[in-house]
């Protein structure tokens, strides 16, 4: 009688159950040498017999059914199959006549009816074997994410720590990944430019593969960067640390979900539209391009209007920086404010510690609805959807109310240097609206009514939020030098 060798390891990589084939192979020749059995050829395969479809076993079925071999040479019938489908095809092989023999090392086989009972019992339990490993493998797995550790492989930005079993951050590639959501933040970059960019500042995959657009944009929605996991569409709190905060990751939300819906195209940028009104009937000036050159005039929106000029952008410019270069603040006036600004700034940081300590209270308070949230749940007064879409909520609270605590914490207000800075380049005073209201366009020529020194640093600081402050009764305070 002849017989195929069919030899099966449950995975296709190479550095794991290296020696199982090779070692199946030399037990099974020695057993046939014993036993005295004919070896046609055989069939190697390393994939998992959990599912139909292996082609090396579709190919020893075919053999064997063209009757080439009239047997199987086997170390274990759960080599042969771990499903139904597959055994039940051996098993209708035999009924058929065309499989006429199956020997195994280790286990005993005849095809009598007594025989076929005991190799359907051998395949029940491979198939038993390989489901209760998965339900085994699947509790592990929803433990391991109630734990707050991610049970599978780690994005790029972090790596999987063999030893701890946990996910650490990858410091080599970690201040790319985490630049790669500042440039989106800034609107400025497309998936396209930042798959370009990857590729120019060398950062691949883990996999060592190259990031493309499809991969960025999944990277720019995937929440593990912000300290948190999504399993089987339930959100978890990640012990793994973030790399970005909440508001940058928000932010490139936002930017994401702008730029899937339809734009409007615009033609041409005007850098002064929508900032003056006409002097003779107060309608707003528009522009327009003309020959390569941006022009300004009335829109005659409210009639008939005796402005009739344009204004060329070039000399609207050059009316601009002529202003510009005069604007400066006295180094007694820049004192005075920097005194009260200091003054403001003591009564900041005592403001920032008491809204610290209510932010704190506000998030044990949180933190306390998720465990009572978790209780209803485990109690099955609320359903699953149900218990996901109200922690997701608290979770996203809970994130808000953490990078706030912890941006107070580090840089407190915040406004005091830009304020500094503000009054320090306040000579180049780049921000138009700052300094002056009811810019209008006369005769072709800019006019406005300039702002005093202080109602352009309060300007500048609301922007800033902190707590206004008055003025002092020094008239030199409010004196603008030319």
């Amino acid at each position: 009688m002849r017989y195929v060798i069919y030899t099966r390891k449950s995975t296709e990589e190479d550095d794991r159950q290296v020696l199982s084939i090779e070692a199946q192979l030399v037990e099974l020749r020695e057993f046939a040498a014993k036993e005295k059995l004919e070896i046609v050829t055989s069939f190697e395969e390393a994939k998992t017999a959990k599912e139909p479809g292996r082609t090396k076993f579709a190919e020893m079925l075919a053999f064997l059914e063209s009757g080439k071999a009239d047997g199987i040479l086997s170390w274990h019938p759960d080599r042969l199959a771990r499903n139904s489908v597959d055994g039940g095809r051996i098993i209708h092989m035999i009924d058929q006549g065309k499989i006429k023999s199956l020997r195994f090392p280790v286990f005993w086989f005849e095809p009598t009816p007594q025989g076929l009972f005991m190799l359907n019992i051998a395949f029940g339990q491979s198939k038993y074997f390989v489901d209760n490993l998965r339900e085994n493998v699947k509790r592990g797995l929803r433990q391991k994410i109630r734990n707050g550790v991610w049970p599978g492989w780690a994005p790029v930005g972090y790596i999987n720590n063999p030893k701890t079993r946990m996910v650490d951050i990858d410091e080599a590639k970690a201040d790319k990944v985490r630049t790669i959501f500042v440039l989106y933040a800034t609107g400025k970059y497309t998936l396209y430019s930042l798959s370009n960019w990857c590729k120019e500042n060398g950062l691949r995959s883990n996999t060592s593969k190259d990031i493309c657009v499809s991969n960025i944009h999944k990277l720019l929605q995937n929440i593990f960067y912000i300290g948190l996991m999504k399993y089987k569409g339930e959100v978890f709190e990640g012990t793994h640390k973030p790399l970005i905060s909440k508001k940058l990751f928000d932010k490139c939300q936002e930017i994401l979900n702008q730029r899937g819906k339809p734009q409007k195209v615009k033609k041409h940028t005007f850098a002064f539209l929508g900032f003056m009104k006409c002097s003779s009937c107060g309608a707003s000036i528009t522009a327009e391009k003309q020959k390569g050159h941006n022009y300004y005039r009335c829109t005659k929106k409210k009639g008939a209007c005796q402005e009739k000029h344009y204004l060329r952008e070039e000399e609207l410019v050059k009316q601009v920086k002529d202003f510009l270069t005069k604007v400066s603040l006295t180094s007694q006036d820049k004192e005075k404010i920097l005194n009260e600004l200091n003054k403001e700034d003591q009564q900041a940081k005592e403001q920032a510690k008491q809204t610290v300590q209510n932010l704190k209270v506000e998030l044990a308070q949180v933190e306390q609805k998720l465990e009572k949230l978790l209780d209803v749940y485990l109690n099955e007064v609320i359903s699953t959807d149900e218990y996901t879409k109200r922690k997701h909520k608290l979770i996203n609270q809970k994130l808000n109310l953490q990078d706030k605590i912890k941006d107070f914490e580090q840089n407190g207000l915040s406004w005091l240097e830009p304020a500094k800075e503000f009054l320090s380049n306040l000579e180049k005073a780049n921000n138009l609206k700052n300094i002056g209201s009811n810019h209008i366009l006369q005769n072709r020529k800019w006019l406005f009514e300039p702002q005093i020194p202080y109602q352009m640093v309060e300007k500048q600081t609301q922007n800033l939020t902190f707590p206004k402050w008055c003025p002092g009764e020094d008239s030199n305070l409010h004196a603008l030098r030319h």
